[in-house]
């Protein structure tokens, strides 16, 4: 590429310095926290008798996501390429 710009060694891309990992995981656990703190002044209407549980939404969008992260790292050991595929 011709506009490849020369960084210097000790940069870092933002998304793995410390303070924004742990500002992120901050972000999380506020979200999750706020979304099961509305429950208790919106009521939702539930579809179904699981839909009734408090908290339902925030748990479930919780380990769904974690359930997410799993599958993808098992299905990589599956498909990943050796490291000299392209030599």
């Amino acid at each position: 590429m011709a506009d490849d710009k020369k960084l210097p060694a000790d940069h870092d891309h933002w998304l793995v310095r410390e303070s924004t990992i742990r500002n992120l995981w901050i972000l999380l656990i506020a979200v999750f926290v706020l979304s099961i703190a509305a429950e208790t002044v919106w009521h939702p209407h539930p579809h179904f008798s699981l839909d009734a549980i408090f908290g339902f939404g925030a748990w479930f969008g919780l380990l769904s996501g974690f359930a997410l992260v799993v599958v993808t790292k098992s299905w990589a050991i599956f498909v990943k390429r050796k490291d000299t595929y392209y030599d």
